[in-house]
């Protein structure tokens, strides 16, 4: 009876304690990407009432004060706020924190718009953050080639000796398929593709976001081997003032210097480039393997931020570039000979408002315009054109508890006027593709994430060949992605979806031939690509122990593309048609990644195995090798880093049917760095780029004939460059 007394009593005073007790409901959300943010910590100051945020972002705090009482808000990576509420308060307290000027734990991505972390989106992402871009910078600050060559899965594909323009192919398909952007916008497609990766500078990249597989769901025509999406630096409170200055014994000059701030209400970056290359012979011919080279490159950009929920940023574009490869002594100017051009000027702009709401929306709206002019000079033929495109698009993203959904619409225009002396500058094509687009990204349990998404564009192909009416195709493209969490070290995600590619005159069979002979007027609204692809991938992430973690991807994938667009002979000219039959890859990845103390590790492995099935031609399809294997390893300190790299390209296939042979680079890179005072930092490097000296010219000659009417290798399957070594310093003040 006693014990039962004081049960009742116990229970009794539990009761009215928690009577008198009320649950104030906080959300904690990141300022910038309107996600939730887990683990943040809430604590009543002057009390050791405090408790965490759930995976939603949400924390139940239960209290008995009343009246005005300090409350704090931290978590990892992101500034502490400090607030005073009335208690009690049966709204939900909403509470933003802005990310801390250091780096960021967990990296977060942009591409699939849900703006989640590598880790919880179900469309699997590869990123290469600020450390990976600053390593890819001190063995090539003038473009992007290497960061995309380094990845497996990843082929860059040179597509003309003397002016070493080139593309890339992701698992094996044509760069036509996949997208290059910049935040997100569409500025280096069309006749600048061929281009592009030459002249786009990374040192103001934040990340670089990869996805492999179709993306047509969010980003229409011509993501169906997948996107990549450079990230631009975003200013911040702490003045970010850098210089760079690289020189190779390839004759390259490379200057660089960037400058971004921000305060209340204003923000500024600001992006200089100066690249300089003299013709470059490695292997005495006479003839350049890296052609001559000046560019210059500015891109500032304005961030307006006129109150807490909106952002509005504006920025600009321009670049100038002659590029001359060819005969050494013309172009010196000391003999006649042959030489070939390419002089280029971009201008491009982009704007982005973002609008954020008390109720986890947010409405962005985005637009750019690019203007691109590229003239190809050779002795005895001369091809240009000016390309103008734009892009549009208005988007709202709403938060729900379970769920995120994003819908959207956007138009995409586009037109090439041909400046060729033999025409007149009237539009030759020109494009327009209106679509709406709507994804869902679901938590289905603690285990399972489910993204979906429907898009609907209709394409409107014109051509001057032809005076019949424009015909809008309409094409509807579904996608999944699905997310299934295992265990803590298992995770596998399965995605899949249908793809397009619109009619389009710039391939990388035009460019190689730098458009000689190409009958413009051949291609027909109607030359429409459609795709269908599979990806499925396995991650196994562990800690060995407190200080070495071990992860391993596994990824499967296929593709098929149907009613190909190909480029075939005709007599003296060559003429754009629709393949009887289809084009399909397939193959795997295997990422492995080895981290020990300051030591990081990386084995990667690619197979890819793209055939040809369409007009009688059967087999591996030319210039794609079948096996890479990657190896990487970087040693970094507070004062150091040094690291290895060792890449194999197995044999490729020649269009003739002969084989190219196998090849192993080899390269090393080491880093000394200096802190002067609190702000200063500098720092020196060199870089061994392929000290094997692997170059094609070792293996055959690329150019035969005559100095005036020489013959060139069509099929680039090796460097052609060579050993090159850069060194230079860095400085941030």
């Amino acid at each position: 009876m006693k014990n039962l007394i004081c049960f009742l009593v116990s229970f009794l005073v539990f009761i009215h304690t928690v009577a008198g007790q009320d649950t104030l409901r906080v959300s904690v959300r990141h300022s910038l990407t309107n996600q939730p943010i887990p683990g943040a910590t809430v604590v009543l100051i002057g009390t050791s009432n405090g408790t965490s945020t759930d995976p939603n972002g949400v924390a139940l705090l239960r209290t008995s004060v009343t009246g005005p009482q300090p409350i704090r808000i931290s978590a990892v990576s992101f500034l502490m706020i400090t607030r005073s509420i009335n208690l009690p308060q049966t709204d939900t307290l909403r509470i933003t924190l802005e990310p801390s000027e250091e780096e960021l734990a967990e990296i977060t991505v942009s591409s699939t718009r849900t703006g989640r972390s590598v880790a919880d989106e179900p469309t699997r992402v590869e990123v290469l953050d600020a450390e990976e871009l600053d390593e890819k910078a001190n063995m090539q600050p003038a473009n992007i080639a290497v960061i995309l060559r380094e990845s497996p899965g990843i082929q860059v594909q040179q597509t003309s000796v003397m002016s070493a323009n080139a593309t890339f192919r992701i698992q094996g398909l044509d760069g036509r398929y996949t997208q290059l952007l910049q935040d997100g916008l569409p500025l280096y497609s069309g006749f600048s593709s061929g281009l592009s990766l030459m002249q786009v500078p990374p040192l103001n990249l934040k990340q670089v976001e990869v996805i492999k597989g179709c993306q047509s769901t969010l980003y229409g025509s011509g993501a169906i081997a997948g996107l990549v999406n450079l990230v631009t630096k975003e200013p911040t409170r702490k003045r970010d003032l850098s210089f760079l200055l690289n020189g190779t014994s390839a004759l390259g000059l490379d200057l660089n210097g960037y400058f971004a701030q921000r305060n209340d209400k204003i923000g500024f970056t600001f992006y200089a480039t100066r690249n300089l290359q003299r013709a470059y012979d490695p292997n005495h011919d006479q003839f350049s393997d890296l052609p001559q080279i000046a560019r210059t490159t500015l891109q500032p950009k304005l961030f307006w931020y006129p109150n807490a929920t909106v952002t509005i940023s504006a920025g600009l574009i321009w670049s100038d570039e002659q590029r001359t490869g060819g005969y050494l002594p013309t172009i010196r100017n000391e003999s006649a000979g042959y030489t070939e051009a390419n002089d280029s000027r971009r201008l491009a702009t982009q704007f982005r408002l973002e609008k954020r709401f008390s109720n986890e929306s947010v409405l962005t709206i985005k637009n750019s315009y690019s203007r691109f002019r590229r003239a190809i000079s050779l002795p005895d033929y001369q091809f240009g054109g000016l390309q103008q495109s734009s892009f549009s698009e208005i988007s709202y993203y709403k938060h729900h508890p379970k769920s995120d959904w994003i819908a959207g619409m956007n138009l995409w225009t586009d037109q090439f006027h041909d400046e060729s002396p033999a025409f007149s500058p009237t539009p030759i094509y020109g494009q327009a593709i209106a679509g709406a687009f709507v994804q869902n990204t679901s938590t289905i349990t603690e285990k399972l994430s489910l993204e979906t998404g429907l898009r609907t564009d209709l394409v409107m192909t014109t051509v001057r060949a032809t005076n019949e009416a424009t015909k809008p195709h309409l094409f509807l493209l579904p996608r999944f992605s699905l997310l299934y969490r295992a265990s803590e070290h298992w995770t596998s995600r399965l995605g899949g979806g249908l793809g397009y590619k619109a009619p389009t005159l710039f391939t990388e069979d035009a460019e190689r031939l730098s458009f000689r002979g190409v009958d413009l007027q051949s291609i027909r609204q109607d030359q429409t690509e459609s795709s269908m692809g599979l990806n499925w991938d396995i991650n196994y992430r562990t800690e060995l122990s407190e200080e070495t973690t071990l992860s391993v991807n596994q990824l499967f994938f296929y593709t098929q593309l149907n009613r190909l667009t190909v480029l075939t002979p005709t007599g003296t000219r060559y003429a754009f048609r629709t393949a009887d039959g289809h084009l399909s890859t397939r193959g795997f990845e295997t990422n492995v990644r080895l981290v020990y103390h300051d030591l990081h590790t990386f084995l990667g492995y690619s197979f890819i195995d793209t055939r040809r099935q369409y007009d009688n031609l059967a087999g591996p399809l030319p210039l794609t090798a079948k096996h890479r294997l990657y190896f990487t390893t970087l040693y970094e300190t507070d004062k150091l880093k040094t690291g290895f790299e060792a890449f194999y390209s197995g044999p490729q296939q020649r269009t003739d049917g002969s084989k190219a042979p196998d090849y192993w680079t080899l390269g090393y890179m080491i880093e000394k760095k200096w802190t002067f005072g609190q702000n200063t930092k500098g720092s020196i490097f060199i870089n061994f780029e392929n000290f094997l000296d692997v170059r094609q010219s070792r293996f055959e000659p690329l150019v035969t004939g005559s100095i005036t009417q020489p013959v060139f290798v069509t099929d680039i399957y090796a460097p052609t460059d060579g050993r090159v070594i850069n060194a230079g310093f860095k400085l941030k003040l």
